[in-house]
Order: structure tokens, then sequence, then C-alpha cells
């Protein structure tokens, strides 16, 4: 039997994606990914190749996608409760860094120059319905 892959998701870094491989080979699907080891010795290029693959047998695609759909992709507290506009109400929120002070905006300046990572960021939550942008505590 020829067996063949498909890529079903791409993520920008392997950590991602190598979650989601342990998940989808705990409900007994054959999972493989592509251009990882690329990523993890140079995370720069991973927009520039479209990221690491993850891909699973062609006749095992449409079970891997529903999978994929019941994992939660939004932002969850401490409890595992999904958190909440405070706007709207919506359920659908994003966790991103920000740098809009100068104490951030000084960090990734160091950061970039000297080649390593920002010692200092500031982490919110964004709505993706509303654009409300918000801290839990």
């Amino acid at each position: 039997m020829n067996e063949t892959f498909k890529t079903i998701a791409r993520f920008q870094y392997s950590t991602e994606a190598q979650i989601i491989k342990g998940r989808l080979e705990a409900e007994g699907i054959k999972v493989f990914l592509s251009d990882h080891i690329t990523i993890d010795t140079d995370p720069l290029v991973s927009n520039a190749i479209g990221g690491v693959k993850l891909k699973v047998l062609a006749h095992q695609a449409e079970e891997a996608e529903l999978i994929l759909e019941s994992i939660k992709k939004y932002s969850v507290d401490d409890e595992g409760d999904k958190i909440v506009c405070p706007n709207c109400t919506n359920q659908e929120i994003k966790l991103y860094s920000t740098i809009k002070d100068v104490k951030s905006f000084v960090s990734f300046i160091l950061g970039f120059v000297f080649g390593t990572l920002p010692f200092y960021t500031k982490h919110k939550y964004r709505c993706e319905s509303c654009k409300t942008e918000f801290d839990l505590k």
C-alpha cells in the first residue's frame, strides 16, 4: 500500500507542532513533521519556508482535523476556563507580547543589537472580536 502524507497544519515553531503531534499520536494517528529541524536551527527562516508542517497519513487526515478542531485555540485561565472579554463577553481571546513602554522598547533594541532575547516584555490579552486589549489582574 502506498502511504502518502497530507499536510493538515503549519506552525511557526516546532514546540507547538510537537505538542499537537503527541496528541495525535496518542489517538493512534501516524504523524510526520517536516522542516522542524531547519526551524530549530534558525527560527528566523520559519516564515520564509512556510513553518513546520504537520503531516498525517492521507486516509487519517479527516480524523486528525477533527481532533485539531477539538483542541482549544484560545486562551484559558489557571483553572482551565476560557478567558472572557470584559467589553463584549466574547471568548476568542489571544495572548500576545507588546512593546508599548520605554522599558520594553529599550529591551527590544538591546536584544536586537546584541542578538539576545528581550529581557522585558509585557503580555496582554486581545479579544479577536472587538480588539479590546486587557490584563487579567
